[in-house]
């Protein structure tokens, strides 16, 4: 039996210290037996403080002479080491500007409107690898028309009129301008407004003054007829006149007669109170026949009963008016407009009328550029599926326009060459861009990973592979080798593209889409009229109906195959309809994946790999998103006035299906 000790009487517990303790007893021991092993510090083993001072004054450093020719030479400047971004300040980014973003099926478009936009990589600008920059947007010049639709007007008889504002509208803007259609509520905010309803004024003289009431309420500028439209090049002196807003005289257009005015806000109200307080205006009725004469002249009512009259401009060779003069040089036209009787005849003249200026619109294009119409394909031995989109819409520019009198020229061009289906406008593939003025060129500019799927045919693309097989930036150096040669570098390649796609004037003589998408929109905004959307089933022009009098004619065949380059057999077409739904698909799931997703990394190693590539991809693909956006902000603040898409019975947005047949 175990002895239990006391102390005072009080039962005793021997237990062992904790572990803490225990570490602080042995170090405590080992402390005490090497100060008793070695001892402490003697006090003339320490240097003194003049021994101290005298070796920082005289130090005595080792003699290195001998050795100098052993000691290699440092440059006199060392290179700047990079420093990681962990160490530097964090940067910011520039504010988002509105409406700088569009949505698509592979994720968010993003740009930034600066006038840094050439500089060759955009995200040195954005900070942002998906944000391109874009020249600022330049502002249009507004161009004013008046509509007012009769009292009591028939419905279909108002859309029809509508579907002509709109043709005016489409016209106009492709051109650069800003369309805007008034109506009686801008008239009546003029301050003649009342005046001019006082006077028994024949309705058509009444019309015409309440236009100028209404053009000069919103501070001059151009006042257009909805009859009157462009039709020229896109540099055309007229035409770019008209863009400056500089217009230092009120004036019109010598054999337009009120087709087109343009003027400052000042000059239009004084033409409007000379013409509301001439003595002839005072005895309406006294002096109608007089008052008819005068507007039946040259230049309308407003223009003479100004006691000088005003400037004639005659630079009018880019516009075409289709008055009342001119329409009934068109017989199968005239005659069913002229019938005002029978609805359904004058509505049939109305859309008659707007598809044959639509027809002269579409023959103006192909005048312009009479060197036809290019698709450019880079690398063409494996970019086949790139161009499928590309080529029906040059199928569409090349056909001959739908319309109800195949040989009629447009007014300002009474000498034209009528499009000819058995003489169609040239149509061909190029391997590379040509920089012509005469021939428009429509480009399908695919992304890195889609070109890299296509041209070595491959379905995955590792980052090995990369490294050890693959080149840099394939498609813009073929896309740029006849007008750069081969001895430029990327850098300048890129910023030749930005230029081609969005410099001034440039966008008007080349069209650049992106390859992956399935749909187009406004291309009839674009171009600036309706492209064919029929054609006759056999070689010969015919009509759509037994009753129409409209003519349609054969879709031109696909373009012929590259000179030097060898057809690709039918299952290799097929291999690459199959890689590019594929590298659609992972497009698609890459810019919804999380950045540290393995097919958002493979998709971000092959855009790294091609900058210029991807540059040129997002540059191309941000203008058009861009271009689009525009157009339906503002389609969106003029859906509910005259010529809007809405009122002209038209599908918003007017949407384009490319196919291959």
């Amino acid at each position: 039996m175990p002895v239990q000790r006391t102390l005072l009487g009080q039962p005793l517990a021997l237990r062992m210290p904790p572990r803490r303790f225990q570490l602080l007893f042995v170090f405590v021991l080992l402390f005490t037996a090497s100060l008793y092993a070695f001892g402490t510090p003697s006090p003339d083993s320490l240097p003194t403080y003049e021994q101290v001072k005298d070796a920082v004054k005289d130090p005595h450093l080792p003699d290195l002479s001998d050795l100098k020719d052993h000691i290699p030479k440092l440059p006199t400047e060392l290179p700047s080491l990079p420093v990681p971004d962990v160490f530097k300040p964090p940067a910011h980014t520039p504010p988002e500007q509105a409406n700088s973003t569009a949505y698509s099926s592979y994720g968010v478009i993003k740009w930034y409107n600066d006038f840094k936009w050439k500089n060759p990589f955009s995200r040195k600008i954005t900070l942002d690898e998906n944000r391109a920059v874009l020249p600022p947007l330049t502002q249009r010049t507004p161009i004013y028309a008046y509509y007012e639709p009769k009292p009591k007007q028939k419905k279909e008889v108002t859309e029809a009129e509508n579907r002509l504002i709109l043709a005016w509208r489409k016209a106009w803007w492709a051109q650069g301008f800003q369309p805007v259609v008034l109506s009686h509520k801008e008239a009546a905010k003029n301050p003649q407004y009342e005046l001019i309803q006082r006077m028994k004024l024949d309705p058509t003289v009444e019309l015409e003054i309440e236009r100028w009431c209404a053009w000069g309420h919103m501070g001059g500028g151009i006042l257009a007829n909805y009859l009157a439209l462009p039709m020229a090049q896109y540099d055309n002196a007229m035409i770019s006149f008209l863009r400056r807003k500089e217009y230092p005289k009120l004036s019109r257009v010598e054999s337009l007669q009120n087709g087109i005015f343009f003027g400052e806000g000042a000059a239009v109200d004084e033409a409007l109170q000379q013409a509301v307080n001439h003595e002839l205006l005072r005895d309406t009725t006294t002096n109608k026949d007089k008052i008819a004469k005068l507007a039946v002249k040259e230049g309308g009512i407003v223009v003479n009963l100004q006691p000088a009259g005003i400037t004639v401009d005659k630079k009018a060779n880019g516009i075409a008016y289709y008055n009342k003069e001119v329409i009934n040089k068109y017989k199968t036209v005239s005659e069913k407009l002229d019938n005002n009787t029978h609805v359904t005849t004058h509505v049939e003249g109305l859309n008659l009328l707007a598809e044959l200026i639509n027809s002269h619109l579409h023959l103006t294009f192909q005048e312009i550029y009479s060197d036809g119409v290019a698709i450019v394909k880079p690398l063409p031995e494996h970019t086949t599926a790139l161009t499928y989109g590309a080529i029906d819409i040059g199928r569409n520019l090349t056909q001959c326009p739908s319309t109800p009198m195949p040989k009629s020229c447009p007014p300002n061009r009474q000498n034209c060459k009528p499009c000819d289906p058995n003489k169609p406008l040239p149509f061909k593939l190029t391997p590379a861009y040509k920089n012509t003025s005469s021939l428009y060129s429509i480009g399908a500019v695919p992304h890195p990973y889609t070109l890299t799927s296509l041209y070595y045919m491959r379905e995955d693309v590792t980052a090995e592979f990369l490294r050890k097989d693959a080149q840099r930036n394939l498609w813009l150096t073929a896309l740029t080798k006849d007008v750069l040669g081969p001895n430029h570098g990327d850098l300048y390649r890129v910023l030749y593209f930005k230029e081609e796609v969005a410099a001034l004037r440039k966008p008007s003589h080349s069209l650049w889409l992106t390859a992956e998408r399935t749909t187009q929109t406004d291309l009839e905004w674009i171009f600036g009229f309706n492209l064919p959307k029929s054609a006759s089933h056999n070689s010969e022009p015919s009509s759509p109906s037994k009753d129409s009098e409209l003519i349609i004619f054969p879709r031109p065949k696909e373009p012929s195959p590259i000179e030097g380059v060898e057809v690709q057999e039918e299952r290799w077409i097929r291999a690459e309809d199959e890689r590019m739904k594929i590298a659609r698909e992972t497009l698609t799931k890459a810019n919804k994946a999380k950045e540290e997703d393995p097919i958002r990394q493979k998709v971000k190693g092959v855009e790294d790999w091609n900058m210029a590539d991807s540059e040129v991809w997002r540059f191309a693909r941000a203008f058009s998103a861009r271009r689009r956006v525009e157009r339906e902000l503002w389609e969106e603040h003029e859906k509910k006035y005259s010529g809007s898409e809405a009122r002209a019975g038209v599908r918003a947005g007017g949407k384009w299906w490319g196919n291959r047949k």
